[in-house]
């Protein structure tokens, strides 16, 4: 699972659940900006940073960065790009690091020239594994669900979408989280067939994902193929590249339209009134 990519996206959407995650209040993401951050001239690129808005000096910069598989050298790494992040870019402000293992178990062993760090109330350290009280937080059982283990995901998954449907009254909102819910799922269960994820989600949650467009375009395209093979043989690839610009609803419209189709030329003659009628 592309684990940085998807906290990323956790978070960008719901930065509450970044400070419920350290017990902090969540009305503390209304005072901060989250963001990926590249340090130039470096190889070095910070998972997340939470910034304070406004350029507020008194509370702490927070450096977040997910962990998913054991690397021995992950904190030298890690702290060289805070001090390297501080050097150039924030001197005088305070810090907090903040480390989302995905076990205990892959947390590195050598830690002796981090020991005093990581003892201070500056660095906290989260096993996402032994995540336990998210039954009122979205955003934690999000963060859950990444972890979860395979058998509990679908129901997790479907607590997700009905709390995300009352929770949140904002549909843009809700169709990111539905989004970010279904990329979760499809990372989880790979082998989960378009069918068993429709039985997931409702009808009406499914048409929002990006996945419910992409598997009924796939779906309309193949079947407009089809139609197309037996009623007028194979087609030019100049032809196969104009179809496949086609919407999902111009290739629904299209396979009813070839019933009536005796020959190529009918089908240049629709492609072509369907550029014209865009243009």
């Amino acid at each position: 699972m592309k684990t940085d990519s998807i906290f990323y996206r956790i978070f960008q959407t719901l930065p509450q659940s970044f400070f419920e995650l350290i017990n902090l209040p969540a009305s503390e993401a209304d005072v901060y900006d989250f963001a990926s951050v590249e340090l130039k001239q470096t190889a070095f690129r910070i998972d997340g940073v939470f910034l304070p808005t406004n350029n507020q000096e008194k509370i702490p910069i927070y450096f977040v960065e997910v962990q998913f598989q054991r690397d021995e050298d992950f904190y030298s790494r890690f702290f060289s790009e805070i001090f390297l992040y501080l050097h150039l870019y924030a001197s005088t402000t305070p810090w907090q690091a903040v480390v989302l293992f995905a076990k205990r178990s892959i947390e590195p062993t050598e830690i002796e020239p981090y020991r005093y760090l990581l003892e201070s109330p500056l660095v906290t350290r989260l096993y996402l594994d032994e995540l336990v009280d998210i039954q009122t937080s979205l955003g934690l059982g999000i963060i859950k669900l990444v972890v979860e283990k395979e058998k509990e995901v679908p129901a997790l998954a479907r607590n997700l979408l009905s709390q995300a449907r009352s929770d949140l009254p904002d549909e843009r909102l809700q169709k990111n989280l539905l989004d970010l819910i279904q990329t979760i799922i499809s990372y989880k269960l790979p082998r989960l067939s378009p069918q068993e994820l429709a039985r997931m989600f409702s009808i009406s949650d499914l048409k929002n994902t990006r996945y419910y467009q992409e598997v009924r375009y796939e779906e309309a395209l193949n079947y407009t193929m089809r139609i197309i093979e037996r009623r007028i043989g194979g087609v030019s690839q100049d032809l196969q590249v104009k179809i496949n610009k086609l919407s999902v609803e111009d290739l629904e419209n299209l396979g009813l339209a070839l019933l009536d189709f005796t020959s190529k030329a009918d089908l240049v003659v629709w492609l072509n009134n369907q550029v014209i009628s865009e243009g």
